[in-house]
């Protein structure tokens, strides 16, 4: 049981890890006043260029997935990857060093779907790249992806641990997705541009 708190631990504070304000600082912005003010991959990307919005995509990924691996190297029950996964996708939502204000946990959730199910995770990013492509929303296609991602759990792997870590997940990032789901409806979200 103490690596599996220890483990629990670490993947909330290696989530905590705030990728997109570092590598913006390191270039001399503040993202939290740029753009969107979100953390995460989008904004950086709109605000600084593809080379650090993809390397903030690739932290905030990884920071969801290694946690995970991490767990399955050793021998951890499904509860306890749940547990594990769900832990670091806080941790990037609700940061412990930036008062528990983060990102919407879009990339880190990949990366502990990346872990427990890379099938399904494939599923939703012909998904999100559908809805993308078709209406240019990045935030349309994140929430439809989440909101797919439970279904594609439970038909791929079908353990009920992970499934019901998936739904909960899913739904915070819908419910981090509320302004832009509210700009989606009155038709002011940005849209992408490659």
């Amino acid at each position: 049981m103490k690596i599996e708190i220890m483990l629990t631990v670490a993947a909330y504070l290696l989530g905590s890890v705030p990728t997109g304000l570092l590598l913006a600082k390191a270039a001399g912005v503040d993202i939290r006043s740029s753009g969107s003010g979100n953390i995460g991959a989008t904004n950086v990307y709109r605000t600084l260029g593809r080379g650090v919005g993809v390397l903030t995509l690739v932290g905030d990924c990884l920071k969801g997935l290694v946690p995970v691996l991490a767990a399955k190297y050793f021998g951890m029950t499904d509860t306890w990857i749940a547990v594990i996964g769900l832990a670091a996708f806080l941790g990037h939502v609700y940061t412990v060093f930036l008062g528990f204000k983060g990102g919407k946990g879009v990339a880190t959730a990949l990366g502990v779907f990346l872990g427990i199910s890379p099938l399904s995770v494939g599923g939703a990013l012909l998904i999100f790249v559908a809805v993308v492509w078709k209406w240019r929303y990045i935030s349309l296609g994140s929430i439809t992806a989440a909101a797919a991602m439970p279904g594609f759990v439970a038909v791929a792997d079908s353990r009920p641990e992970l499934v019901i870590m998936t739904v909960v997940v899913a739904a915070f990032v819908i419910l981090k997705h509320k302004e832009n789901i509210k700009r989606l409806r009155e038709g002011t979200e940005n849209k992408f541009k490659a």
